[in-house]
């Protein structure tokens, strides 16, 4: 199984990660505690004091969480 779709993000953390897609001025309104989980599971990392989504983070977002596949489905 690939290991980008093996990651149980709370939802808190989907949303963190979702946020980062947007211009960095709105990431003052996430929550530093789960942007720090994100950059410690290399889904996220900083850039000039900033948080920016990273390629993995991107791969993971777009891949979509197993637990949303069956409420899709």
């Amino acid at each position: 199984m690939n290991t980008e779709i093996d990651y149980e993000l709370t939802p808190d953390q989907w949303e963190a990660l979702k946020g980062l897609r947007a211009p960095p001025r709105n990431s003052r309104a996430l929550n530093r505690f789960v942007v720090r989980q994100l950059v410690a599971l290399d889904l996220a990392a900083m850039s000039d004091d900033r948080p920016v989504i990273t390629p993995k983070g991107r791969s993971v977002l777009l891949r979509g969480s197993p637990r949303l596949w069956d409420v899709a489905a």
